[in-house]
């Protein structure tokens, strides 16, 4: 069954509305230099990743200066995974890991997604996702996910599919790639960081019963 991130939530109602569709992580962000409404500050971080129930994983979602910034966020909101995005050496990626506490998540471009094999063997999972000209997500657009299937199949690592997913075409993505999980946020928003209940729901749905159609 395929796992679902819901992420930029910014409250707790959009976290327990996250949880109560049966999401099996959510995403926080803070310390980004890029303009989101979905961005949080740190002692908000650290009261929502305090607030997450037992078993639904926790995501720390940051564009650091450096891994050294990274360990201070996580040392400071203390989440069960940190995500990040933004270029980053295999040194620094292996040193930041050998750190922290924390699962390490990298967002790479999925329009040079062959280049994940570059960190597949430093990080704990790797997000594929559409960036914008500024490196951040939640984006909203889609990408080739034949040529993501193709790159993924190399990886030893889980990958986890973002970019422009929605629950209309969840379904399709999942059968297409067959990731490990699928990573939404702007796609179930009523508003620009604003979580829509039913959305969430439809998407968690339709995301863990999707299944790739039997081969002839």
């Amino acid at each position: 069954m395929t796992r679902v991130k819901i992420c930029g939530l910014t409250g707790e109602d959009d976290l327990q509305t996250a949880v109560d569709a049966g999401a099996d992580a959510v995403g926080i962000i803070c310390d980004v230099p890029v303009d989101t409404p979905r961005e949080v500050p740190l002692e908000r971080a650290r009261e929502l990743v305090a607030a997450a129930p037992p078993f639904v994983t926790t995501v720390l979602v940051t564009m650091p200066s450096g891994p050294e910034r990274a360990i201070e966020l996580v040392d400071a909101v203390e989440p069960d995974a940190i995500q990040l995005h933004g270029s980053f050496r295999s040194g620094d990626l292996a040193y930041l890991r050998a750190k922290i506490d924390s699962l390490l998540l990298l967002a790479v471009d999925a329009d040079d997604a062959a280049a994940a094999e570059t960190y597949d063997d430093v990080v704990d999972g790797l997000i594929v996702d559409t960036p914008g000209e500024d490196g951040g997500g939640g984006t909203g657009r889609t990408h080739d996910w034949d040529r993501t299937r193709t790159a993924a199949a190399d990886l030893e690592s889980p990958v986890i599919l973002a970019g422009g997913l929605t629950p209309e075409n969840v379904e399709a993505a999942v059968q297409t790639v067959e990731p490990f999980a699928v990573d939404v946020a702007s796609g179930v928003e009523a508003d620009g960081g604003i979580k829509d209940p039913e959305a969430v729901r439809s998407f968690v749905d339709r995301a863990k019963s999707a299944r790739r159609p039997a081969e002839p």
